[in-house]
C-alpha cells in the first residue's frame, strides 16, 4: 500500500484526503491558515461522527482540537471558526472539481459488474430557497443497491431536469449500466445517447408520453381489438411476479412483457414493452389499492428475464429512501440553509461521500448507527478517509 507524507502525515495515496490535495484552491497562499483538504476533512470527520451544521462542525473540531493536531500533526492548534467552514464552501470549492473527485473516488472502491441499476432523479436543496422559492436543484446518477451517487449536476435555475439529463449521463460510464428515471426522463434524445454509449434504458410512459403510453395499454388489454396486421399473431406475453410485507402492508407487484412492438412503436432502441401492477392491502384495515403503469426498455428478451426486470422497477425507488431520505433526515441537509454560492452543492455532495463511504463498510445496521459509533472512536473515522 502506498503512503505518502505531507509535514508529518502519513496518508494513502489513493485515499480520499490524497484526492482532496488535488482540488484547486484560488487563494493566495500567503495569509492561508488552513489547506482546502483539511477543511474538507474535518467536515467530512464531525459530519460523520454526528454533526450536521457548520457551528456544530467548528465546535465539534475545537473540543477534539488535541486530538486533531496530533492525529494530522498540525502546526496551527487553534481549529477553524464556523464562519471558515461557510466561505470555503461558498467561495473557494469548486464544485464540478469536487463531484469529479467523488465521484472517481466512489466509482474506484468496488467492482460492479454488469446490467447495474442507475436511477436518475433531482432534488431540490431545501436550505437554498429564498422568498420566491427559488434555490439549487441538483440531479444525481445514484446506484440504489450500492448506496453509490455517480455524479450530481447542477440544474439552471430556469430551466428544467430535461436538459440537465444528457449533460449528466455524459459525465458518468454507462457501459454495462441500465439508466432508469421517472416519465420525465422518458425523451428519444437521451435514450439514444445511453445507449450509444453502451448502456440500457427503462422508461416509464406516462403524461409526457400519451401515444406511447396509449399504444402499449392498448397492446395488452384483451378487451381492445388488435393492431391491424397484428390479428393473427399469437401474443408472447410473460410473467413475473413478487410479493413483500413491510411498512404496515402487503404489496404484490406483477410485470407483463412483450417483444412484439419492437418495429412497431417509434422508438430508438426499442426491444420490450411491459405492464407493471402493484396490488396494495393495508395490514391493519385491510383497504386494497391498485395501480397500473405502463413501460419499455431496450433490454431484449434475451438480456434480462421479467422478474429481474421487475426487481429492476423496483430498485428505482431506492433513490428516494437510500439517498434524498438519508440526506434529508440523517444528514439534516434540508434543514441547513445555505444559500450563498455554491455552497448547498459542496455540502450535498460531501454528504453523497459519507453516504457512499459508510454504506460500502457494511459493518453497521444503519447510518444513524454507524454515525454513533464514530462519534465515538474518532480515530477510526479519520482512517476512513487517511487510508485505503
Amino acid at each position: 500500500m502506498e503512503s505518502n507524507t505531507q509535514a508529518g502525515l502519513v496518508f494513502d495515496v489513493g485515499s480520499l484526503f490524497a484526492r482532496f490535495q488535488t482540488l484547486s484552491d484560488k487563494r493566495k497562499p500567503r495569509g492561508r491558515r488552513y489547506s482546502l483538504a483539511l477543511i474538507l476533512l474535518l467536515i467530512l470527520l464531525a459530519k460523520t461522527c454526528g454533526e450536521n451544521h457548520p457551528s456544530g462542525i467548528a465546535e465539534w473540531a475545537r473540543h477534539r482540537a488535541a486530538l486533531l493536531v496530533d492525529h494530522l500533526q498540525l502546526k496551527r492548534k487553534q481549529m477553524p471558526h464556523h464562519s471558515t467552514y461557510r466561505r470555503i464552501l461558498a467561495e473557494v470549492v469548486n464544485e464540478e472539481e469536487l463531484e469529479e473527485v467523488s465521484s472517481e473516488y466512489l466509482s474506484g472502491k468496488k467492482y460492479f459488474g454488469k446490467q447495474v441499476l442507475v436511477a436518475i432523479d433531482g432534488k431540490v436543496l431545501r436550505g437554498t430557497l429564498d422568498e420566491a422559492q427559488k434555490g439549487t436543484t441538483l440531479l444525481a446518477a445514484y446506484l440504489p443497491k450500492e448506496g453509490i451517487v455517480l455524479m450530481e449536476v447542477a440544474i439552471a435555475e430556469k430551466s428544467s431536469e430535461i436538459p440537465a439529463a444528457p449533460q449528466l449521463l455524459k459525465r458518468i460510464d454507462l457501459r454495462d449500466k441500465v439508466v432508469m428515471g421517472d416519465a420525465l426522463h422518458t425523451q428519444r434524445p437521451v435514450s439514444t445517447q445511453i445507449v450509444e454509449s453502451g448502456g440500457e434504458y427503462i422508461w416509464f410512459a406516462k403524461g409526457n408520453q400519451p401515444q406511447m403510453e396509449e399504444e402499449i395499454r392498448l397492446w395488452f388489454d384483451p378487451d381492445v381489438q388488435p393492431i391491424p396486421g397484428m390479428s393473427n399473431l399469437p401474443k408472447d406475453f410473460e410473467i413475473a411476479q413478487e410479493t413483500n410485507k413491510g411498512h404496515g402492508r402487503l404489496e404484490t407487484r406483477t410485470i407483463t412483457v412483450s417483444s412484439q412492438l419492437n418495429g412497431y412503436l417509434d422508438w430508438p432502441y426499442l426491444e420490450q414493452v411491459f405492464k407493471l401492477e402493484r396490488h396494495f392491502i393495508s395490514t391493519k384495515t385491510g383497504e386494497i389499492q391498485e395501480q397500473t403503469e405502463y413501460g419499455f426498455t431496450s433490454l431484449s428478451r434475451d438480456d434480462i428475464v421479467p422478474l429481474k426486470l421487475l426487481e429492476m422497477t423496483r430498485s428505482y425507488w431506492g433513490i428516494e429512501t437510500g439517498l434524498h431520505y438519508r440526506r434529508d433526515v440523517t444528514l439534516r441537509e434540508d434543514y441547513t440553509r445555505m444559500s450563498k454560492g455554491k455552497m448547498a452543492q459542496a455540502m450535498a455532495c460531501l454528504n453523497n461521500l459519507i453516504l457512499g463511504i459508510l454504506l460500502a463498510k457494511k459493518n453497521y445496521p444503519s447510518i444513524p448507527a454507524a454515525r454513533r459509533y464514530f462519534s465515538a472512536n474518532p480515530g477510526e473515522a479519520l482512517d476512513l478517509f487517511l487510508r485505503l
